[in-house]
C-alpha cells in the first residue's frame, strides 16, 4: 500500500467540490484558475458536470434511465483538451484515467483489450478511497504506531514484564513509576524530532516473488481472478527484521495500525460505487481509430477498436477482481485533433454516445503571454520557484515575456503547430545557460533578470533559421 498523505485543509469550494453541486459558472471560474481561454469547451464540461448533480436529485424510476452527456473536444495538440478533462477530475475529486484510443486493439489480437481502462480506474478509485480512509484514521494509527517505537526505543524492565499490572511490592511501583516517567520523555523527544537519528529494528512483511510468471495475452493481466493474489493468500506471509531510521519506521508502523483499522471491503464498495457514479474516463487520440477505406483488409486498431469500445460507452458490466463495475453513468470525454479525419467519420453508434461536440480555439500570441503569467500553476512561476531553491532571484520582464510568446508563435507557425507545449521548449532553451550555472554562482550573479535583449540574444539566431529550429525547438 502507498505511503499515506496528509490531505491538506478543505476550502469551502474543495468541500461543494465533494458534494457535487458547483454551479457550471462556479466550475468554470475555478477552470479559469489553470486553462486560459477555451471557455466554450469549459462551459460544455462544467455543464456536463451539473447534469450528474442534477440526475442525483431525481426518483430512482427516472435516475437510471438518464445518461450521461460525453463530450468530443476537437483541437490541436497543446490546446488544452487533456488539461481540461484533468483539472474537472480533480476539482470535483472524481476518479479519472487517461486512455490513449490508438494503443488498444480489436478483441482476437494481442495487445490492450478496451475493458482494460475500467479495470485501471477501478483499481486507481480503490487506491483513492483507502488513502482518504487512511487519512481519516492517522491520529489514531500515529498514537498505536508511537507505542510500539516507544517499545523498541525503551523496553520495559523485566519485573514489568513478568508481573504486568499486578505489582504490589514497593520497590516495584518505583520501578513502574520511573519507567512510565522516562518514556513520557521519549515521547516528548520522538514528537520534537529529537530521535530523528536514532536506529530501531521492526519486522515487516516480506515480498514474496512468484514462482510462477503468467504470460499475458489480450486482457489476461487483468483476469478478475488474479494468480498472484491467490497464491499470497495461500501462502504464509513471512516477516522480516529491517533496520531503519525512526522516522522511516513509524511511517512503516502508522501504514500497518491504518491497515487495521480500515475495512476493506467498505472501501471496495465504496470506489465501486464512485467509479460508476462519479468516474470519469478521457479517450485522447479518438481521432486515430476513425475507419478508413483500406486497400489492405480491416485494420485491428481502427474501427474494430470503435466496436469493441461502443458497448462500454453505451453502457455495459466490465469484470474487476473487485467486481462487476457498471459503466451506465461513467462520463466520456474523448479528444483529437481530427487533422485527417472528422467526427463524422466515426461509426454511427459512437457519434450518437458523445451528443457534445466542441471545438477547441488555436493559440496564439495573446494567448501565450497570458498562459506564461496568469494560471496558479504558470510557467513563469515555475521556473522562478525552481531556481529560487538555488538561491537565483529569477524575474522576467512584460516586453521578455511577449517575446517568447512571439517567439513561440513564430516558431508554431514555420514547423508543427504543438500549441502551448512550444513554451516549454522555448523556455528551456532560454534558461539553459542559468540552470546549469545556478549551483556556481555567487553574490550579484544570483539576480539574474530576464529582459527583451536576453531573449533575442539566446532565441533569434535559431528561430530564423528553420532547420535550426526544428530540431532544437
Amino acid at each position: 500500500m502507498g505511503k499515506i498523505i496528509e490531505l491538506n485543509p478543505k476550502s469551502e469550494i474543495e468541500k461543494r467540490n465533494k458534494m457535487g453541486d458547483l454551479t457550471p459558472r462556479e466550475t468554470v471560474a475555478e477552470l479559469d484558475k489553470y486553462i486560459i481561454g477555451q471557455n466554450n469547451a469549459k462551459r460544455s464540461v462544467a455543464i456536463a458536470l451539473r447534469n450528474r448533480w442534477r440526475r442525483q436529485q431525481l426518483g430512482e424510476d427516472l435516475k437510471e434511465e438518464v445518461a450521461p452527456k460525453n463530450i468530443i473536444m476537437i483541437g490541436s495538440t497543446g490546446v488544452g483538451k487533456t488539461e481540461i478533462a484533468r483539472r474537472l477530475a480533480k476539482l470535483t475529486r472524481s476518479p479519472f484515467i487517461k486512455v490513449e484510443a490508438s494503443k488498444f486493439t480489436e478483441i482476437g489480437y494481442v495487445g490492450r483489450d478496451v475493458e482494460s481502462m475500467v479495470r485501471d480506474l477501478t483499481e486507481i478509485t480503490k487506491n483513492l478511497v483507502w488513502k482518504e480512509k487512511a487519512d481519516v484514521v492517522r491520529e489514531l494509527a500515529r498514537k498505536s504506531a508511537e507505542e510500539k517505537i516507544l517499545d523498541l526505543l525503551l523496553p520495559p524492565p523485566p519485573v514489568l514484564k513478568k508481573n504486568g499490572a499486578n505489582l504490589i511490592e514497593k520497590e516495584e511501583d518505583q520501578t513502574r513509576l520511573r519507567y512510565y516517567e522516562t518514556r513520557e520523555k521519549f515521547r516528548k523527544y520522538l514528537k520534537e524530532g529529537k530521535l530523528d537519528d536514532r536506529s530501531v529494528e521492526i519486522e515487516v512483511q516480506a515480498k514474496m516473488m512468484p514462482m510462477i510468471e503468467v504470460i499475458s495475452g489480450s486482457g489476461l493481466e487483468d483476469m478478475d481472478i488474479n494468480v498472484k493474489d491467490m497464491l499470497g493468500n495461500i501462502m504464509p506471509k513471512k516477516q522480516k527484521r529491517k533496520k531503519m531510521k525512526v522516522p522511516d519506521a513509524l511511517e512503516v508502523l502508522i501504514e500497518e495500525e491504518a491497515e487495521k483499522l480500515i475495512d476493506m471491503d467498505k472501501v471496495i464498495q465504496e470506489a465501486k460505487e464512485r467509479v460508476e457514479q462519479t468516474g470519469i474516463i478521457f479517450i485522447d487520440e479518438i481521432d486515430k481509430i476513425c475507419g478508413q477505406d483500406s486497400a489492405h483488409g480491416p485494420d485491428v486498431s481502427r474501427e474494430g477498436v470503435q466496436r469493441d469500445l461502443l458497448p462500454i460507452v453505451e453502457g455495459s458490466s466490465v469484470s474487476t477482481k473487485y467486481g462487476v463495475i457498471n459503466t451506465d453513468h461513467i462520463l466520456f470525454i474523448a479528444a483529437g485533433a481530427f487533422h485527417s479525419s472528422k467526427p463524422s467519420d466515426l461509426i454511427p453508434e459512437m457519434q450518437g454516445r458523445f451528443p457534445i461536440r466542441v471545438n477547441l480555439d488555436s493559440l496564439g500570441k495573446k494567448e501565450f503571454i497570458r498562459i506564461l503569467k496568469e494560471p496558479q500553476n504558470a510557467l513563469i512561476k515555475q521556473y522562478i520557484a525552481l531556481m529560487g531553491t538555488e538561491g537565483i532571484n529569477l524575474s522576467f520582464t512584460d516586453e521578455a515575456i511577449e517575446e517568447i510568446a512571439s517567439f513561440s508563435e513564430i516558431v508554431n507557425e514555420k514547423t508543427e503547430n504543438i500549441g502551448a507545449r512550444r513554451l516549454h521548449t522555448i523556455l528551456e532553451k532560454l534558461m539553459d545557460e542559468i540552470s546549469f550555472d545556478a549551483p556556481d554562482l555567487k553574490g550579484k550573479d544570483k539576480d539574474k533578470n530576464i529582459t527583451k535583449e536576453y531573449v533575442k540574444e539566446k532565441l533569434l539566431g535559431i528561430v530564423e533559421d528553420e532547420d535550426l529550429s526544428r530540431y532544437i525547438l
